[in-house]
């Protein structure tokens, strides 16, 4: 794959992929690369992801870089006007106008680094996600290791006393090792909405709106 980077202008990369895939990690190292070529940088993370530290991204195997936690997609705009380089941790957790921020900082010359969780633990699209990967310049999409077969995962099975949560569940839960586990396609679980019971693979439609 042959991959070309805008000579002059913003543009956005999109960075996806289920928990434990890496891509905390890659969003620093990218960001780190610029702040090596002299790019003044500002890192932004929800305020809510609060599962490491407050005032940093990190990364599940410990890296870290200092970030400023946000609450309100629109602060992003006035506070990344004199930066080179905007990186945006755990981007689904915001709501659709992040979208629309990345798109306004790109217009005006901003390069603008978004990594986060494509698919919520029902396997669903998560919140801003789908538009912001149709819109961005560049996406990656990451794979983690099944913990069950060790082949490539790309879903993020969330798990209460260690069985599939139930699908009718909050859709944000912040958290790590002790929630969720990264698995493939065939290993997968989806939980009953009724009793929390777990069933391979989706062996039925998912509930509408209403429950049915």
């Amino acid at each position: 794959m042959i991959r070309n980077h805008p000579s002059c202008g913003g543009w956005i990369e999109a960075i996806c992929g289920p928990m434990f895939s890496g891509k905390s990690e890659e969003l620093i190292r990218r960001l780190r690369r610029a702040e090596i070529a002299g790019q003044a940088v500002m890192i932004a993370k929800p305020i809510s992801d609060d599962r490491y530290d407050l005032s940093h991204v990190v990364s599940h195997s410990g890296h870290r870089i200092r970030a400023a936690g946000i609450e309100d997609p629109g602060a992003l705009a006035p506070l990344a006007a004199e930066y080179d380089v905007l990186g945006i941790d755990e981007v689904q957790f915001f709501p659709g106008s992040v979208v629309e921020v990345c798109v306004a900082l790109a217009d005006r010359g901003v390069r603008v680094i978004a990594a986060g969780l494509d698919m919520d633990y029902r396997a669903e699209p998560f919140g801003p996600m789908p538009e912001l990967l149709a819109r961005a310049d560049m996406v990656d999409k990451l794979q983690a290791v099944c913990v069950r077969c060790g082949g490539p995962a790309t879903l993020s099975q969330r798990l209460i006393d260690g069985r599939p949560a139930p699908w009718d569940g909050e859709t944000v839960m912040v958290g790590a090792h002790d929630a969720y586990e990264a698995r493939c396609r065939g290993c997968y679980e989806r939980g009953d909405a009724a009793a929390g019971v777990g069933g391979r693979g989706h062996p039925s439609p998912a509930p509408g709106p209403d429950g049915r």
